[in-house]
């Protein structure tokens, strides 16, 4: 197996020495990936609707980026950016600054991983508004950090046994429309998730003592709900109102997911502060925080920062990734792969009773499953049992939402329609073999 220890021995060694709080789905070692196709050291061929976790949207390996990251680890592959600068990092703050969405004048920092930009802009959204309380969405995952655990919603795994959890941190109930937590009907409801925020800042917390509002524009781990288009509108304009800071978590949304750049486009809609990390440097670990330059600037220098924020070798990545979205027309080539996933889970809707909701935006989509579409009773039995029988069969493919019961589709844009039909072929097969059982 050219040097490969085998499976067996990889399960025994993890075994032994390493912690099973750091769990994987699956029980495969990859040996290679490339584009929307990953191999097992058996070279048992997988077609990746995963992405690890919505980070290979430019695909496995892209020969751009494994060109830039080995052109500059044979310049200098670290010097620490607050001691020694270097010019990608500059160069990709602007390509970020010029890039989130909004007309403001806007600056950016680095760190490693989303829930790092997240602490981050906490801290940078507290320095400047000289507030405390933060307020977040039911269904929202911010991070396994401590203040990235606060605003998480779901308590297992994410939060069981760890607390307890930063102070002054809130939660209002997010556009679930499938499962509406105020029991109304879109468009007659008049969007009054958004409305409650006003209710919820008399009584839960106060304007005066609230630094930010964060949310996913779209909950990832929450099951990947679209709002209505007056929701995002709306709550900026409540936050406008009272002096709090809009923060868009678009870690998981950013760079191309949902068929814009970011997914805050959609609603015309700009953060005070973006987070973004996942696919911006195709798998080289790299997060950050961009904001309206007044409020980055408002924190002292040496107040944010870390040895490995803005590493080159992920700088120079992220500047790949942008080259190849732009060049390869991947925005678009995203919007055609959205349309047909959707399309074709529709038809699988009108087959299946389980299947409860379809929704999507862009090329990122989900499926609810449920085990009576009247009652909308979860079905997190048959979704595991799906993901297992797609594997098996050579599907990658992960589940989420707040009950364990939502199909998400997280595949690399570059998928080829052949790929994307074989996906569909082997999901189909599952939902023929557990749904009807």
């Amino acid at each position: 197996m050219n040097g490969y220890l085998t499976k067996e021995t990889l399960t025994k060694i993890r075994q032994q020495y390493m912690a099973n709080g750091f769990a994987s789905a699956r029980p495969c070692y990859v040996k290679k990936a490339k584009g929307a196709l990953v191999w097992d050291m058996d070279d048992k061929e997988y077609i990746d609707f995963a992405g690890g976790i919505a980070v290979m949207n430019v695909g496995h390996s892209h020969p751009a980026i494994v060109s830039a990251v080995k052109d500059q680890a044979e310049d200098f592959m670290h010097t620490c950016f607050m001691v020694l600068p270097y010019d990608s990092a500059i160069k990709l703050a602007q390509k970020l600054c010029t890039s989130v969405p909004g007309t403001a004048p806007k600056k950016a920092m680095f760190a490693n991983s989303g829930a790092e930009a997240v602490e981050n802009a906490i801290k940078i959204a507290r320095y400047y508004t000289k507030r405390t309380g933060i307020i977040a969405l039911e269904s929202g995952f911010h991070g396994r950090t401590l203040m990235g655990m606060s605003l998480t919603s779901k308590a297992k795994p994410y939060k069981l046994g760890f607390g307890p959890f930063a102070p002054e941190t809130y939660r209002i109930p997010y556009a679930y429309c499938y499962r509406c937590p105020f029991d109304k009907e879109y468009p007659s409801c008049d969007v009054k998730c958004a409305d409650h925020m006003e209710n919820f800042l008399i009584s839960h917390t106060a304007p005066e003592t609230t630094a930010a509002f964060i949310a996913e524009p779209i909950p990832g781990e929450g099951g990947y709900m679209v709002p209505p288009p007056e929701y995002f509108p709306k709550l900026k304009a409540i936050c406008e109102k009272h002096g709090i800071l809009f923060i868009a978590d678009e870690i998981q949304t950013g760079m191309g997911r949902t068929g814009t750049l970011f997914a805050m486009e959609h609603w015309g809609v700009e953060a005070d502060i973006t987070t973004t990390a996942k696919s911006l440097a195709a798998g080289m670990p790299l997060s950050a925080v961009v904001g309206k330059a007044e409020i980055m600037d408002s924190v002292h220098p040496g107040g944010i920062g870390g040895t490995y924020g803005a590493n080159p070798l992920a700088c120079r990545a992220a500047l790949a990734v942008f080259d190849v979205v732009e060049k390869e027309n991947l925005l678009e080539k995203g919007k055609a792969l959205g349309d047909k996933l959707l399309s074709g889970l529709k038809e699988f809707e009108k087959k299946f009773d389980i299947i409860g909701d379809v929704r999507g935006m862009g090329p990122l989509v989900a499926l609810e499953l449920v085990k009576d579409r009247k009652t909308k009773q979860p079905a997190p039995e048959e979704t595991k049992a799906i993901t297992d029988y797609c594997f098996e069969k050579g599907l990658i493919l992960l589940s989420c939402g707040t009950y364990g019961n939502v199909l998400r589709f997280m595949m690399p844009l570059v998928t080829t329609d052949q790929q994307m039909e074989k996906g569909m072929g082997i999901l189909l097969d599952a939902f023929g073999a557990i749904a009807n059982k």
